[in-house]
């Protein structure tokens, strides 16, 4: 067999990669939500015949790490012939959590079975539950929207109807709903075509050999990357601030153990699964994990499944990294994947001291608004993460008012947010001095103000409002964040965590978190 090609690995990494991409332009531009078509709340790959990831686009780390373990569930649960495609949103099936939906399709070329799969992850502004936006207070999954698991949806090209209307039945903005299922369909589409014309050109042989040896050198740089790291045991712990149903002090304790070239992260040691919605399934913090050390790789490698190879996650079924069914989900989707990064920045910060940053926000800020809309009649459910302050580095100042780590989405902007929903936006700016002070300072974080035009209900998700971000090597902490809801005038001052139903003339203030700051600040 001929030896492999650096320049042909080359072009099937471009090749792959330009694939997910453009199955994420066509999710982008043909849904029919604001969080999915203007903020991009959606991530695209591809994967071999066994569902290890292959190449995957620039998009969502919390998604992607992921969704390999979905891939997997529905290759297990279905029987895929040509032109079938698979829905699931199941966090215990490899999913993050309910708004998360993953549709998974076959690439069949000549063979009984698929050569390739591809998949798309998109987060939908409304499943059902308890409140608009599925994104709730809840003590169990089954109070936060329908839960998925692997169904067939479409079989040989044919929508299942049935299905789809009783899934729609669930929803509460079911027209905006199935606009972005056609979205997640014509994205797979795309990606069926494009891999169909690689394998007819090259033969799948040759794709084979060189989506396997693609993965393989990502294997070999994570190798060497981690190689670099003293071999030792490394100590973090860090805490959400609560689980919205009182219970504080939820301890998220890494060890941290570097054998040559293998990382061994061990979180055994973390607080027992809660009743509120923080809880994360193991799939969060096995990509909160890869996420990691895929950024400590300085050279430009394909993401995919060997990157996971030398990295060893051990958990405890049953805590808040690894939550048992059926435990609610929702924030450990959004927040514990923040403050797992920040653990994991935190052990190996006292491997290699003075090369990671200081935490950034640690949340995701999450808010979502329901209710009627007085114009078309119609109900609406708004969703939106909102961004902050990134930790400074030795080398760098944090960056202020932008999303980091497990979130790389937009913001909605001003325009497509009024014009989508009844609201004002009355502020949008940068949170000033809210960075952490150090010889380079922390990003600040921003403050979003939304007016409401209507009677609603609204539900906000955040952390890092008690316990601020951390600085290093002699920073000072990021300033936490705060929540507001301002009533006939009047500002009062919400937890972290809260559901509450406002008249249309309130306003809800979000004032996000800065990143910590690095060094001793100079005098």
């Amino acid at each position: 067999m001929s030896k492999i090609s650096p320049i042909l690995l080359q072009v099937f990494k471009n090749r792959f990669a330009s694939i997910a991409e453009e199955m994420g332009v066509t999710l982008n531009r043909t849904a029919f939500s604001p969080n999915i078509k203007e903020r991009r709340d959606f991530s695209c790959a591809i994967f071999d015949r066994s569902g290890d990831m292959i190449a995957q686009a620039a998009h969502i780390p919390v998604h992607l790490g992921s969704m390999p373990l979905s891939v997997k569930a529905a290759i297990t649960a279905v029987p895929f012939v040509k032109g079938d495609m698979v829905m699931l949103n199941d966090p215990f099936c490899g999913g993050t959590h309910l708004p998360d939906i993953t549709v998974v399709a076959p690439v069949f070329i000549d063979s009984a079975a698929p050569a390739y799969y591809v998949a798309n992850r998109a987060h939908h502004a409304d499943v059902g539950g308890l409140t608009p936006g599925s994104m709730p207070l809840a003590k169990t999954i089954h109070d936060e929207g329908v839960v998925i698991p692997p169904v067939k949806f479409v079989h040989a090209g044919e929508v299942d109807r049935s299905f789809l209307d009783e899934l729609l039945l669930k929803v509460r903005t079911p027209h905006e709903r199935e606009g972005d299922f056609n979205a997640q369909i014509m994205a797979n589409l795309t990606g069926i075509r494009r891999c169909r014309e690689l394998l007819e050109k090259y033969g799948d042989v040759q794709v084979d050999r060189y989506s396997s040896a693609l993965v393989d050198y990502a294997e070999r740089m994570m190798r060497s990357t981690i190689r670099a790291i003293p071999d030792g045991t490394y100590h973090y712990a860090d805490h959400l601030d609560d689980d919205g149903f009182g219970t504080e002090g939820i301890v998220i304790d890494l060890k941290l153990e570097i054998r040559g070239d293998r990382a061994i992260l061990d979180f055994s040691g973390s607080s027992a699964q809660v009743e509120g919605g923080v809880n994360a399934v193991y799939a969060i913090t096995l990509s909160a994990a890869l996420y990691v050390f895929r950024c400590l790789v300085e050279e430009d490698i394909p993401t995919n499944a060997g990157c996971q190879r030398p990295i060893q996650v051990l958990t405890r079924q049953g805590s808040v990294v690894d939550a048992a069914y059926p435990a609610s989900v929702a924030a450990g989707n959004v927040e514990t994947s923040q403050r797992v990064v920040d653990v994991i920045l935190g052990a190996l910060a006292r491997a290699v001291p003075g090369k990671i940053p200081a935490a950034s926000q640690g949340t995701m800020n999450n808010i979502t608004i329901g209710g009627t809309d007085p114009v078309s009649g119609r109900p609406f459910a708004y969703y939106e993460t909102l961004a902050g302050g990134s930790g400074a580095s030795r080398h760098h100042a944090g960056a202020s008012a932008v999303h980091s780590h497990m979130t790389n989405t937009l913001n909605t902007p001003v325009e497509a947010l009024e014009y989508s929903y009844p609201f004002l936006v009355t502020a949008y700016a940068v949170r000033a001095d809210s960075g952490g002070a150090g010889e380079h300072s922390g990003g600040d974080g921003m403050v979003r103000e939304l007016e409401l035009l209507a009677d609603a209900e609204v539900t906000v998700l955040s952390e890092r409002r008690t316990r601020a971000p951390y600085g290093l090597c002699g920073g000072a902490a990021g300033a936490p964040g705060r929540n507001t809801v301002v009533v006939d005038g009047r500002d009062i001052t919400k937890p972290g965590k809260f559901t509450v139903k406002l008249a249309a003339g309130s306003r809800v203030r979000i004032e996000t978190p800065g990143g910590g700051g690095f060094g001793k600040p100079e005098k």
